[in-house]
C-alpha cells in the first residue's frame, strides 16, 4: 500500500488538484477535484473520495495539496503546543483493568470508580497528596484517561469518591481474597505504626503508643496488613495507636472465617502475636492452625522449664521440640550465626558504656547519698538496658558494683537462636516447611517498607477525619496491590538485571521509564492533533512485560 504522499504526487502530475472538504454529512468525506475553465464557465472534474478519516487528517491531505505543508526536513514542520505524561499513568491504568480492579471497586463503571482508579495508579506514578494529584492535570493525562476532562476539583474528583471507597472496603477485600485466597492457604499478617504530625484533637485513632518508626512524641495509628503466602495484599485494617500486636490477632481470623468465607487458615504471624491469653481463644477455633515466633520472655521460660536447651540450636539442622504441657505445639530450634555476632557485639558495647558510665560514679572522690546514687545507678542501667547483668550496693557512700559473669556467659550462649511455634500437624508441614513459612513473613515487611517510604509514601497523611485516614490507608494498599502485580510480571527484567554499578531496574526507574512517553498537542499547517510518543526498545519491553498496548 502506498503513502498518501504518493497518490498526491500522481494526481498532481496528470491536473492541479485540490481536497474539497464536505462535512454536512454524518461523517466527512474529502471529494478529489479538479477544477479548469471552459469558456466562460469553471467546470470541476471528480476523481475520486477519501473517506473513514477524521476531519483533522482530511485538513492537513487538503493542506498537502495546497503546497501549504513546510517540507519534511524543515525544523519549522510542526509545532509542539504542549506535551504530558502518558506511558506510565496509561501502562498502570491498563494493568488494574486487567487486574479487574475497576471490577472489585463497582459492579458498575460510575465516575467515582475511575476517579478512584486515578487515585490508586496517582499514588504509585506521583505519591503526595490528593490536592497535588488533582493540580496535575496539567503535566499528565492521568485525569483525562480517567474520564475527567479540563481542571480537577479536589472535593468532587478525590475526597467525595474516597467516602464511597470505604463504604466498599469490605466488599473489595472479599473479592480481593476470593482471588487469591482459598480455603487451606496460607495468610500472612503483621502489623506496623504510621505515625501523625499536628493535631488530631477529634480523632479516635490517632494515640499515642508503641512507636516502631522509634517516632517518640509522635501520635499515631496502628496498620494491619493481611497478605497471601507471595505477598499479595488481600486486605488492611487501620487501629487506634495504643493497640497492642497481639490485641488484633483474635479479630482478624475471626475476620478471616466471618468475611472471606475461610474454613481452613494457617495463620502466620510476628513473634509475640500468639500470645498464651490469645492462644487458649484460638485453640477453640475449629480448622486454625497457626505459626508464629516465641519471644526472648517465652524462650526463658522454655530453658527455666528445661524444655529446650542451648546445646539444641544448630546452624545447619533444624531440631524440634514438643513441650510436654502443650503436645500439639511444635517448636522448631534455629540458629542464625549473622544475628549471633550482632547481638554478641551490641550486648558487649552496651557493657563496655555501663562499665564506663558506671565506673564514673566509683571514681568521684565525693561521698553520695544512698538516694542519690541510686537515681544514678537507675538512670544509666534504664539508659543501657544492662540492669539485668549488674550486681550492685551502696555503702558508707560509695558504689560497689561487678557484672555477672555467668549470667552474661549463659545469655550469650543463646545469640542468633530463634524459635518458630507451630500448631500445624507434622503431615501437613516438617519443621523445615515451618521455618520455611515463617520466613516468608518478609513479604509483608517488604510491604510495609513500599507503603512508608518513597515508593508510595503513605505518611504524611493529610487527612484529619478518621474515615477519611481510613480511606486514605486503603488507597495506598490498593496502590500497592498494582504495584505488586507490575513486580511479578517484570521478574524477568529485574532478573536479567545487572549488579552494583551496571544495576539499572528499580520500580523507580522502570516508571520513569515510562512517563518519558508523552502524549503531545502538535499543530501542522494551522491542523492541530494529538501524537504519543513513539516507545524505544526498551520501552516496549516493559509495556510487553506488563501486557500492555499503545
Amino acid at each position: 500500500m502506498h503513502s498518501i504522499a504518493y497518490y498526491v504526487a500522481i494526481l498532481k502530475s496528470i491536473r492541479p488538484v485540490h481536497l474539497e472538504i464536505q462535512t454536512h454529512r454524518a461523517h466527512p468525506v474529502g471529494v478529489l477535484r479538479s477544477s479548469f475553465r471552459q469558456g466562460d464557465q469553471i467546470k470541476h472534474t471528480n476523481h475520486g473520495r477519501i473517506t473513514g478519516l477524521p476531519l483533522e487528517q482530511l485538513k492537513l491531505i487538503q493542506a498537502a495539496f495546497r503546497g501549504d505543508v513546510v517540507p519534511k526536513d524543515s525544523p519549522q514542520a510542526f509545532q509542539t503546543l504542549n506535551s504530558t505524561e502518558y506511558g506510565a499513568s496509561h501502562a498502570l491504568l491498563q494493568l488494574a483493568k486487567q487486574l479487574e480492579l475497576d471490577r472489585a471497586l463497582y459492579s458498575r463503571n460510575e465516575p467515582w470508580v475511575q476517579d478512584c482508579l486515578a487515585m490508586i495508579v496517582g499514588r504509585v506514578v506521583y505519591a503526595g497528596s490528593k490536592l497535588a494529584l488533582s493540580n496535575q492535570w496539567k503535566n499528565t493525562a492521568l485525569w483525562e484517561l480517567c474520564g475527567v476532562e479540563g481542571p480537577v476539583d479536589v472535593e468532587e474528583h478525590c475526597y467525595l469518591p474516597m467516602d464511597r471507597l470505604l463504604e466498599r472496603q469490605r466488599a473489595i477485600q472479599r473479592t480481593l481474597a476470593d482471588k487469591h485466597l482459598e480455603s487451606g492457604h496460607l495468610v500472612l499478617y503483621d502489623i506496623t505504626s504510621t505515625y501523625f504530625e499536628g493535631a488530631y484533637v477529634e480523632s479516635e485513632i490517632v494515640l499515642f503508643g508503641y512507636n516502631r518508626d522509634g517516632k517518640k512524641g509522635h501520635e499515631q495509628v496502628v496498620l494491619g496488613l493481611l497478605c497471601n503466602a507471595e505477598g499479595c495484599p488481600v486486605g488492611v485494617e487501620v487501629f487506634a495507636g495504643n493497640t497492642q500486636d497481639a490485641s488484633t490477632v483474635v479479630t482478624k481470623i475471626e475476620e478471616l472465617r466471618r468475611d472471606y468465607g475461610l474454613k481452613q487458615i494457617t495463620f502466620v504471624g510476628d513473634r509475640g502475636m500468639v500470645t498464651q491469653a490469645n492462644a487458649e481463644q484460638l485453640k477453640q477455633v475449629e480448622g486454625l492452625h497457626t505459626i508464629s515466633a516465641l519471644t526472648h520472655r517465652q524462650i526463658v521460660e522454655l530453658v527455666e522449664r528445661k524444655v529446650i536447651q542451648a546445646e539444641l540450636f544448630d546452624e545447619q539442622r533444624i531440631a524440634e521440640v514438643i513441650d510436654p504441657e502443650k503436645p500439639k505445639q511444635r517448636y522448631c530450634l534455629c540458629r542464625n550465626p549473622q544475628s549471633g555476632a550482632r547481638e554478641t557485639a551490641t550486648r558487649q558495647r552496651l557493657l563496655d558504656r555501663t562499665r564506663e558510665a558506671l565506673d564514673k560514679i566509683v571514681g568521684r572522690k565525693k561521698k553520695g547519698s544512698i538516694e542519690k546514687l541510686s537515681a544514678q545507678v537507675g538512670k544509666i542501667l534504664a539508659r543501657y538496658k544492662m540492669g539485668k547483668f549488674v550486681e550492685w550496693q551502696i555503702e558508707a557512700g560509695r558504689l560497689k558494683w561487678h557484672f555477672k559473669e555467668a549470667h552474661i556467659k549463659q545469655e550469650k550462649l543463646f545469640d542468633g537462636c530463634y524459635i518458630v511455634s507451630a500448631t500445624v500437624p507434622k503431615e501437613q508441614m516438617n519443621q523445615d516447611e515451618v521455618v520455611e513459612t515463617y520466613k516468608n513473613l518478609s513479604v509483608v515487611e517488604q510491604a510495609f517498607r513500599n507503603l512508608k517510604t518513597v515508593s508510595l509514601e503513605i505518611r504524611p497523611v493529610y487527612h484529619k477525619k478518621d474515615d477519611r485516614i481510613r480511606s486514605h490507608v486503603f488507597l495506598c494498599v490498593l496502590a500497592f496491590y498494582v504495584q505488586w502485580h507490575m513486580q511479578q510480571r517484570l521478574k524477568p527484567l529485574f532478573e536479567t538485571d545487572g549488579e552494583g554499578k551496571n544495576r539499572q531496574w528499580t520500580v523507580e526507574n522502570v516508571i520513569a521509564r515510562l512517563m518519558s512517553i508523552r502524549k503531545q498537542r502538535v499543530k501542522v499547517a494551522e491542523v492541530e492533533f494529538d501524537q504519543v510518543t513513539q516507545a524505544d526498545q526498551e520501552q516496549q519491553k516493559i509495556l510487553d512485560l506488563l501486557k500492555v498496548k499503545r
